[in-house]
């Protein structure tokens, strides 16, 4: 008697089918240019937030957005994901394929993640075309973080509660050639927000 074939067997022969609406087109539709700008840095940097008022200022120019927040994603999509390299690897990856997609149906999609390794970074924005991604370094420093601690984990982290804390036993590899990087401790976050809108429009 035959084994049926797994999903991983039939994995040759998937080919992806012909949409007639193409991306373009749906982008006009929406009267945008779709694009990627993601926010990386560290846990308490400031990356939400900026998000946040970036989009509400896109929304009120009419603008066709979504937000990607990691923290929003590990709920649902990456639930069945912990903490540990290869589980981060994985998260950023399946963040950047659902963000292609949203490109693709036109949409401005702003990510917020702490993205910490620069490979994952680079293997998101080879998703894009080279117009379609920006990467922001929310630079804000461990010390400024680990002070704000908004949700406790720093706290919890240095107590050894929590293992594999990015920037204090795990690594943040800071991005090397960002299209923009933004420190909230010395830049407020109405000018952080015009400097976004600067780095999307110039592109």
């Amino acid at each position: 008697m035959n084994e049926p074939l797994s999903l991983h067997g039939l994995q040759a022969d998937i080919r992806p089918y012909g949409l007639s609406l193409s991306a373009i087109e749906r982008a006009a539709l929406k009267h945008q240019r779709p694009c990627c700008i993601w926010l990386t840095g560290l846990s308490g940097a400031g990356k939400s937030t900026l998000a946040n008022l970036l989009e509400l200022r896109l929304s009120g120019q009419g603008r066709h957005t979504f937000v990607l927040d990691g923290d929003n994603v590990r709920g649902g999509l990456c639930r069945d994901l912990g903490m540990g390299a290869e589980a981060r690897k994985e998260n950023i990856r399946r963040l950047a394929e659902v963000a292609r997609l949203m490109v693709e149906a036109g949409l401005i999609v702003i990510v917020s993640a702490i993205s910490p390794f620069r490979a994952e970074r680079a293997a998101a924005r080879a998703l894009f075309a080279a117009d379609e991604f920006l990467e922001v370094y929310v630079s804000t420093s461990f010390a400024v973080c680990a002070r704000r601690d908004p949700k406790g984990l720093y706290q919890a982290a240095s107590q050894g509660r929590i293992r594999d804390f990015t920037g204090l036993d795990s690594p943040y590899e800071a991005p090397l050639n960002a299209d923009c990087e933004i420190d909230t401790e010395t830049v407020g976050l109405a000018c952080a927000t015009d400097r976004l809108m600067e780095l999307l429009l110039k592109k």
